[in-house]
């Protein structure tokens, strides 16, 4: 039997109220060591509140957060944590070089290490460029290479994907998850479902401070699974016949279509050929992760990315 996996990060009750706002309600979860977990929310969702809470930057009103397990708390420092929170607090005066200079001098890391860290994110040629004049993207990859310079095993990265482009975000999710192969561990955040799923290992959904969601991408995407919608002569005795062989989630729609889950296109016609059942129309309905996001925070999302369905 494998022993369990140490916990990076830990929350346990964890509240945070300003005056009469509760930003952080009651919040626990457990993130393993080598792992990458996502926190997903909206705007205004508490994300950025519990990171600072991790960090003791905030004191929570009430509950825990701990980082590096039982008796290893932040304050003591016994594994390095590389931090990136929004807004990034760069210096728009100072060069991007400058600004990486001034955080490794007080880290007590080596001019050599800015420079390859600027290599890694592909800064080099535009480290003599001040900040201020730098694309948001640009900005947010200069945020991370201050986040890595002590190569800290822990990694607390707040919406990294921000400003960036689609091959930026392919070489970033790859970068993490060669940091969790290394042993590492990543607690970041995110706004949209589609930006949290092609990285994480364990997601856990945001609203309005309280936890709505945790737990894998798999077993959220179970619970909101692609269907195919369809129109048939009796969808009742299709749904039985469905039933039968198994596949027991059909909902009735509205407009009198049954809407199927998990069975395939050649499974639905046996079922209807063994029903006696005509079938007029067959339409797929993919389900967009943003979707499921708006579902379980009931606000309105608008996808950020041509539809497609949900990983399994």
């Amino acid at each position: 039997m494998s022993r369990p996996r140490p916990l990076a990060f830990a929350a346990g009750g964890l509240s945070k109220t300003f005056g009469d706002v509760a930003a952080v309600r009651d919040v626990s979860f457990v993130v393993p060591a080598g792992t990458v977990a996502v926190v997903v929310g909206p705007a205004g969702a508490g994300k950025t509140t519990l990171l600072k809470l991790l960090l003791g930057q905030l004191e929570p009103t009430s509950g825990t957060a701990r980082v590096g397990g039982p008796g290893s708390g932040i304050r003591r420092g016994r594994q390095p944590i590389g931090a990136m929170l929004s807004p990034r607090t760069l210096h728009p005066a100072r060069t991007a070089r400058g600004q990486l200079r001034v955080f490794a001098a007080a880290a007590g890391v080596s001019d050599d290490r800015v420079e390859e860290l600027l290599a890694l994110v592909q800064l080099t040629d535009l480290a003599g460029h001040r900040i201020g004049t730098l694309s948001p993207g640009h900005q947010t990859r200069l945020a991370l290479a201050v986040a890595l310079l002590g190569d800290p095993p822990l990694l607390l990265l707040d919406d990294p994907t921000a400003g960036l482009t689609a091959p930026e975000i392919a070489w970033l999710n790859e970068y993490l998850r060669g940091h969790t192969r290394r042993g590492g561990t990543v607690l970041s955040t995110a706004r949209t479902l589609s930006a949290a799923l092609p990285i994480a290992d364990e997601l856990i959904v945001l609203d309005h401070g309280a936890i709505v969601y945790q737990g894998s991408p798999a077993r959220l995407r179970r619970s909101h699974p692609d269907r195919l919608l369809v129109r048939a002569s009796s969808p009742i005795a299709l749904a039985t016949a469905l039933a039968a062989e198994g596949y027991t989630d059909a909902v009735m729609r509205p407009d009198g279509r049954l809407a199927v889950a998990e069975a395939s296109l050649a499974q639905l016609e046996s079922a209807a050929q063994t029903a006696r059942v005509q079938l007029t129309e067959i339409t797929p309905e993919h389900v967009h992760p943003d979707q499921v996001l708006a579902t379980l925070t009931h606000r309105p999302t608008t996808p950020a990315f041509p539809a497609y369905g949900m990983p399994r």
